[in-house]
């Protein structure tokens, strides 16, 4: 009786798990802020900062490889990039957009599966360079807004950092 109550109980265990679904996401990306942190280079300047987000996307399809610079990955698109970073500076307690910056804050993340469509998720983090060399004032506080686009060109939500202090010289 013990014996086919014990198998009664393994046999329910293995057809509820065999019925689970997979979890499946959005062909859409979704995004969530999971740290941002200055870097420590030993001038004494902060140059670099290191962005870390959590992804989800229903297909798989995030992340571009070196060979991908056909259109509309092409070096002249915006499209080249695949991580987008907005710097937004304090000023007089609002936050501004800095549209002109020396260099491009924009990244390339790899691709991330090559078994289309499947559903993944983690984490991706960048360095950045925060440093605006914007040497009018010794301080900056900055805060990032940044999203992802897939290799549909599907752009996911807009997640901001906590603000920071810079320091620039």
């Amino acid at each position: 009786m013990k014996t086919k109550l014990i198998t009664s109980i393994v046999i329910l265990g293995v057809f509820f798990t065999a019925c689970k679904k997979e979890e499946k996401f959005s062909e859409i990306p979704h995004i969530s802020f999971v740290s941002f942190e200055k870097l420590v280079d030993g001038t004494g300047v902060d140059n670099q900062g290191k962005l870390t987000i959590h992804f989800q996307d229903g297909d798989g399809d995030l992340g571009l490889n070196e060979e991908d610079t056909q259109a509309p990955f092409d070096t002249s698109s915006v499209y080249y990039y695949n991580f987008f970073v907005d710097y937004y500076k304090k000023q007089n307690g609002t936050f501004v957009l800095l549209e002109q910056l020396e260099n491009s804050r924009n990244a390339r993340f790899p691709r991330l599966s090559d078994d289309l469509p499947e559903s993944i998720e983690g984490d991706i983090s960048v360095v950045l360079y925060i440093n605006t060399y914007d040497y009018s004032s010794i301080y900056d506080t900055l805060k990032l807004h940044c999203y992802i686009v897939d290799r549909s060109l599907n752009k996911s939500n807009t997640i901001q950092t906590h603000e920071f202090i810079v320091k620039k010289r």
